[in-house]
């Protein structure tokens, strides 16, 4: 119910959005399209309004709906036991891919993660050796226990030199698809 009404509120937030867009974008002046609150004098220019509002969206976008703090390691495609299919899709990640295209967050990388965490569930963390920015990834493979992750690499080498294992927090951005 709550997922409801959180996405009932960010759809009537972009239809706000795409509207102000739109009347700003088709404004036939040379003026600034602007609304007058006379009650307390005070102008909004649209322009803003819908940029304040892109902004909101972004900001829920990316706030932790939960933490969790478990061991990050890394595997690679090429692992012995590893079929280059991921279990929660049937993406091929065999020919070294470590990322994918996720509708809202963009090209996110790929982690495997228990059953506690959905797949398609969005997760950032922090891993200096890989990125001096948060890595945001995906949940589209099993096989780690708790609330491990397991981040794929291109190839088991990568996984061992630059993930290894380190305890870290984590958040979940996006609770399954």
């Amino acid at each position: 119910m709550v997922k409801l009404k959180r996405n009932i509120c960010l759809t009537v937030q972009l239809i706000l959005l795409v509207l102000f867009v739109f009347v700003a974008n088709v404004s036939t002046t040379k003026e600034m399209a602007t609304v007058s609150n006379n009650a307390s004098n005070r102008v909004i220019n649209l322009s803003t309004m819908a940029l304040k509002l892109e902004e909101d969206l972004k900001n829920d976008l990316y706030s932790a709906k939960d933490t969790f703090t478990g061991d990050i390691t890394g595997y690679g495609a090429n692992c012995p036991m590893c079929s280059g299919h991921l279990a929660c899709s049937s993406y091929y990640v065999k020919d070294g891919t470590t990322t994918y295209p996720d509708l809202e967050y963009g090209t996110v990388r790929i982690v495997a993660s228990s059953s506690n965490l959905p797949c398609g569930s969005i997760v950032r963390f922090e891993l200096p050796s890989i990125s001096n920015d948060p890595i945001i990834a995906i949940v589209l493979d099993r096989g780690v226990l708790g609330n491990d992750l397991d981040l794929l690499m291109a190839n088991e080498s990568d996984a061992s030199r630059y993930v290894g294992r380190k305890t870290k927090s984590y958040d979940v951005l996006r609770i399954g698809f």
